[in-house]
């Protein structure tokens, strides 16, 4: 008796698909300058557990682990396009450093399917709010983790070390006596 179930077609995998079309155009990758985006790492404070969780969330079109990040907004400084990433994109909101803590690169699929290389200059955002309602609700997951565990999940090598090597700036360390 043969199943009724359809087969599913493989499907490549997006991101071999991806390097094999930049493989066979290098020049195109690089023609032009790097593209500036700004990204929020998010983190709160425990009282069990690990000391520092950070809020990892997932892209809306291939659902993989990032942080909330995005384009420079009119009118806003990097810190303050930051900052509203991570309330459309994750409902948070909390006190910003209006220094970045890092930067990190990767290939941006533009909607028309270019690909252009992309620069994150990274915000740490203490969280201090957290809503259910927010913009992109129900388009992306979220998790608090440790900063390990947080490195595993994201793909960018430079985005793994920062998390991984992530201080809090600004606050005091506590005395261990």
């Amino acid at each position: 008796m043969k199943s009724t179930k359809k087969r599913s077609k493989l499907r490549p995998d997006r991101s071999q698909t991806l390097l094999k079309q930049l493989a066979a155009v290098p020049g195109r990758l690089f023609a032009g300058a790097f593209r500036q985006q700004y990204g929020a790492l998010c983190f709160r404070y425990r009282e069990y557990g690990p000391q520092v969780e950070i809020l990892v969330i997932t892209s809306r079109e291939a659902g993989r682990w990032v942080i909330p990040k995005g384009w420079p907004m009119k009118g806003k400084k990097p810190f303050e396009a930051a900052t509203t990433e991570a309330w459309e994109e994750a409902g948070v909101s909390g006190t910003v450093k209006k220094k970045p803590v890092g930067r990190y690169t990767y290939l941006k699929e533009l909607d028309n399917g270019d690909v252009v290389p992309c620069i994150v200059d990274v915000f740490q955002i203490e969280v201090t709010e957290v809503t259910g309602g927010f913009k992109e609700k129900g388009q992306r997951m979220l998790e608090w983790v440790s900063p390990d565990e947080a490195a595993r999940r994201v793909r960018e090598i430079e985005l793994k070390s920062l998390l991984v090597e992530f201080e809090p700036q600004g606050r005091k360390k506590r005395n261990r006596g």
